[in-house]
């Protein structure tokens, strides 16, 4: 299939890595003309726009930082609605609020264009492993015809309904992730101040009723699981920033709805300290760090 890719950053870049591997024709089109040098050598084809990348694609992927960024790549004068054919299938895979989501899918629609969004779980490794969690908000027949592609990216492909649910289950689950992982540190924090063995308390937490991801997968205190951001310094993984990004989302999203989130509120403004502090470019597990005593 001929794919137009567009947004070859941290997450795109893996995605469309995969995609080339199991046989697709990419156009690609980013502002880092390494990575696109990197995937060119793959069998990539370099586009000089959005636009170009779209015209003469059999679909088209976008993995994109904003809100911003997605209507400009979508709607701008070299965008993708620009040279995309009526018909054609779209799907963006960046994580956004849901109204700009419904906003560039009315538009593509008007040009005869059915857009989904699908923003996507799992983080770097789970790009790189094309184990991915899509959240597709999509209509039936749109979801039937992204899923055998997404499926080549991804290891779950979850259909959450009309196009704007899949960016309501993202904020969701990572205002949840966001809260849960200052939970775990206050508790780690917690019980090495008071002088148990942190490896001991994760053990229990980890086969007790305050088990969770952020502690039995991703334990944000150095030394109980290696494979964790916070056994390399925190770095890798995802993003304070990216986490400060999506807990403005849900919160955005919140006072939107009229929806109490005073748990969110409150881990927002933790994690703009960790940002004020410098810290934003550490894992997002690196809140720990608020807790800790000096070292």
């Amino acid at each position: 299939m001929n794919i137009a890719f567009i947004g070859l950053g941290n997450m795109g870049a893996p995605m469309a890595r995969n995609l080339i591997k199991a046989g697709h024709q990419l156009n690609l089109f980013d502002l880092n003309q390494s990575v696109l040098a990197e995937l060119a050598q793959l069998g990539g084809r370099i586009a000089a726009s959005p636009k170009a990348a779209a015209e003469g694609a059999e679909l088209v992927i976008t993995m994109l930082p904003a809100a911003a960024h997605v209507r400009s790549v979508w709607l701008g004068e070299d965008g993708v609605l620009a040279g995309i054919a009526r018909g054609v299938p779209a799907v963006d895979c960046s994580t956004i609020d849901p109204q700009t989501a419904r906003d560039v899918a009315a538009a593509a629609a008007k040009q005869g264009v059915a857009m989904a969004d699908a923003p996507v779980s799992g983080g770097t490794g789970g790009a790189q492993a094309g184990t991915l969690t899509f959240m597709v908000g999509a209509g039936t027949e749109l979801f039937a015809a992204l899923q055998p592609v997404l499926a080549q990216m991804g290891r779950n492909i979850v259909h959450c309904g009309e196009v704007g649910t899949g960016q309501i289950a993202k904020i969701c689950n990572n205002l949840l992730l966001g809260i849960s992982m200052i939970g775990v540190s206050e508790a780690m924090a917690l019980g090495d101040a008071l002088g148990i063995d942190t490896k001991v308390l994760a053990g229990i937490i980890n086969s007790s009723t305050g088990r969770c991801w952020s502690s039995d997968t991703y334990n944000p205190w150095p030394g109980v699981i290696e494979t964790a951001p916070a056994a390399r310094g925190y770095t890798g993984g995802f993003g304070a920033e990216l986490m400060l990004k999506d807990l403005g989302l849900a919160t955005e999203a919140a006072r939107q709805a009229h929806q109490p989130v005073v748990l969110g509120a409150v881990a927002q403004q933790l994690y703009q300290a960790m940002s004020q502090r410098g810290e934003g470019g550490k894992d997002f597990s690196a809140i720990v760090n608020s807790y800790r005593k000096p070292q």
